[in-house]
């Protein structure tokens, strides 16, 4: 399955929206990132795809930015209560999630927020594999993030991996080669959900993930 983080206005790629809504039986969520979180207003384009996102049966994750634990909660819970009233959003990316178990406490409250905020699907974007005890909280981690050469020469998932199901992991891979094996790579990691772009530089995430670019 495929967790797409589409950074683009639906006013500048248009194609790439209405891709990612007839592909919708092949996406586990997509991820809602107007402006490094749901911005200062609404804006009914956006509103407009989320709506198609949500009616073919697609989780909307609303993006809101963690800073490793440093953005105050009620910042973080502004964010996530602006993506539900102004553009529906039915779960929520915490981006920046912090790793260490030190911070445990922190990201229950916050999860315990979105849930309450209507996040039906939580993800946390660690970008690494954090302390097991953050897989207690939501209903997907993302223990990779970073581009194909790093993920290509990873090593070997921590043990403790084991105990849970492929699909409660997630692999985000950027700057990937045409032709290279990233799902494959994701499958053997005992990722159930990932996405390969060919998206480089300070903006990765403006690109579709290989996987639906094939389908055209």
């Amino acid at each position: 399955m495929l967790l797409v983080p589409l950074y683009e206005h639906p006013a500048d790629r248009p194609e790439d929206w209405e891709r990612l809504i007839s592909s919708a039986g092949r996406l586990h969520s997509v991820v809602l990132n107007p402006d490094s979180g749901p911005g200062d207003a609404p804006d009914e384009r956006f509103a407009r795809v989320a709506e198609r996102l949500r009616e073919a049966g697609v989780p909307v994750l609303g993006y809101a930015d963690t800073d490793y634990g440093r953005r105050p909660h009620a910042a973080v819970v502004q964010d996530l209560l602006r993506h539900r009233d102004w553009y529906g959003a039915d779960g929520a990316f915490l981006d920046q999630a912090a790793s260490a178990p030190e911070l445990l406490a922190h990201y229950g409250r916050l999860a315990v927020a979105a849930r309450a905020a209507g996040a039906r699907t939580l993800v946390l974007n660690h970008g690494v594999h954090p302390h097991p005890g953050y897989a207690e909280l939501a209903d997907l981690l993302v223990t990779f993030e970073g581009p194909w050469d790093a993920y290509r020469d990873a090593g070997a998932v921590p043990s403790w991996t084991a105990d849970h199901p492929a699909r409660r992991f997630c692999h985000l891979v950027y700057a990937v080669p045409p032709g290279a094996p990233a799902a494959e790579l994701a499958e053997a990691r005992r990722a159930g959900v990932h996405c390969a772009v060919p998206g480089t530089g300070a903006h990765p995430w403006g690109t579709l993930p290989y996987a639906l670019e094939a389908t055209a």
